[in-house]
């Protein structure tokens, strides 16, 4: 492996200030509910008004001044968010199975009761982030799904606000950062705490949740976007340097790393990204993301590449190759896979229907991202209606739990044992065959 390009690493904010700042905030909602929220709100946001819900009329007014076109655009992505998760969520099924006569086994998929849908604003008004949240725990059947998103310089984000509406958040508030977070996870006096939060955010509301999380579920832990191109030398270097680009304009320390079989694409790519990168809009963003955190590593072949993949498991996998498909079989660390250069990772984030809340920093290497089976509890239940099968599950149990010295555990398998099948207590003189008997 040659590396072309490699990140710079530069220093961060401490992450213990940050933790520090975020467990400030959560102790002072705790301790003081709505009156540190509004502090909060104010100091960060400059935003205080009556109330941070939004009205049914308020909701009205703000869906009317969106354009027709961006309001029939975000019906028509929460269409395809909802057809696939609607798909997702009829691949769980409940079960029952007999596992020995009499013996029943089984699960039930509910869906959690409330969950919390963060949606981020700042620089970018992450519109699709509603259709991924919301749209995604309606399928799955949550009943109450509350929404926050943070007004944009003292504006309310019109937008935003129509697609949480349009998604069928059941409730709206406009009020953002750690201070939303810890007002869904603990509740206040105005605000009902919620049993999950879903949804991206900046450094501080990502920190928020890993503190809140036992708390409250989260969706997962999230970081900078990142995207990861796998190229062969079939690929058009001006598309893999645009896309590369597309994911470091989120912001300053988004990787975009490179990984091809061919050194002139590399070669092409880096000069096309010095071509695009000065006359871009969000330079600012993509200029210092792609300097110190850009990569470029050329390797050997097809194996070391789909090696080399697995092992910085990228939130976004874009595979520009003459059988892209091969990534399905090769690969097992990814948030998400964009085959051929007929798809781009932008399709995922905005429009095609699958969810854009994905792991990152790695995470990849044990969870996928948000999806409809997120927001349901995975539950079992057993039933035993054979007195013979009782019995002799009571035996083994006592035998069971005796290796491991839990003779109360023991005693719920004997008395099974000595209802249905006659055995006798040697650690009671209480008789439970006649009661069998009858």
């Amino acid at each position: 492996m040659t590396a072309l390009k490699q990140a710079q690493h530069p220093s961060r904010p401490e992450r213990q200030s940050v933790a520090e700042v975020v467990a400030g905030i959560i102790d002072d909602v705790r301790r003081r509910g709505d009156e540190a929220v509004r502090a909060c709100s104010e100091k960060f946001d400059s935003w205080s008004p009556p109330s941070f819900r939004l009205s049914g009329d308020e909701i009205e007014r703000i869906v009317a001044r969106v354009p027709q076109t961006v309001i029939d655009d975000i019906r028509f992505v929460q269409a395809q968010v909802r057809g696939f998760a609607e798909h997702q969520r009829a691949s769980m099924t409940d079960i029952e199975v007999e596992t020995l006569p009499g013996v029943r086994l089984g699960h039930r998929h509910i869906p959690v009761a409330a969950a919390g849908a963060y949606v981020p604003g700042g620089r970018y008004p992450l519109v699709a982030s509603a259709h991924m949240t919301v749209v995604t725990a309606k399928v799955a059947g949550v009943s109450r799904v509350a929404a926050c998103t943070p007004p944009i310089r003292g504006v309310v984000p019109d937008a935003t606000v129509a697609a949480l509406h349009l998604a069928g958040a059941d409730e709206i508030y406009l009020l953002g950062g750690v201070q939303a977070i810890a007002a869904l996870a603990l509740g206040t006096e105005s605000i009902s705490r919620v049993d999950m939060l879903a949804g991206p955010g900046n450094a501080y509301v990502a920190e928020a949740k890993r503190q809140l999380f036992g708390e409250v579920g989260i969706d997962l832990f999230a970081g900078p976007t990142e995207i990861l191109v796998l190229a062969d030398d079939t690929a058009d270097p001006f598309v893999v340097a645009v896309d590369l680009l597309s994911q470091a304009e989120h912001g300053p320390d988004s990787p975009a790393v490179l990984i091809t079989t061919s050194r002139p694409l590399a070669e092409q790519v880096l000069r096309h990204i010095d071509e695009i990168l000065p006359g871009m809009p969000t330079r600012d963003m993509a200029e210092p993301a792609w300097r110190d955190h850009g990569q470029v590593h050329v390797v050997s072949g097809p194996d070391e590449m789909f090696a080399l993949a697995d092992e910085f498991a990228s939130e976004h996998v874009e595979v520009l190759t003459t059988t892209p498909r091969d990534a399905l079989d090769r690969m097992r660390n990814y948030g998400a896979l964009f085959l051929g250069e007929g798809t781009c990772v932008s399709y995922g984030d905005k429009v095609i229907g699958t969810n854009h809340v994905l792991p990152t920093r790695g995470a990849a290497r044990y969870t996928g991202g948000l999806w409809v089976g997120k927001y349901l509890k995975t539950v079992t239940y057993q039933e035993v209606l054979d007195p013979q099968a009782s019995a002799e599950l009571g035996r083994l149990c006592g035998r069971a739990s005796r290796v491991e010295l839990f003779e109360g555990h023991a005693r719920s398998g004997d008395v099974r044992a000595a209802r249905y099948a006659g055995d006798r207590l040697s650690w009671t003189e209480h008789d439970l065959s006649a009661a069998a008997a009858s």
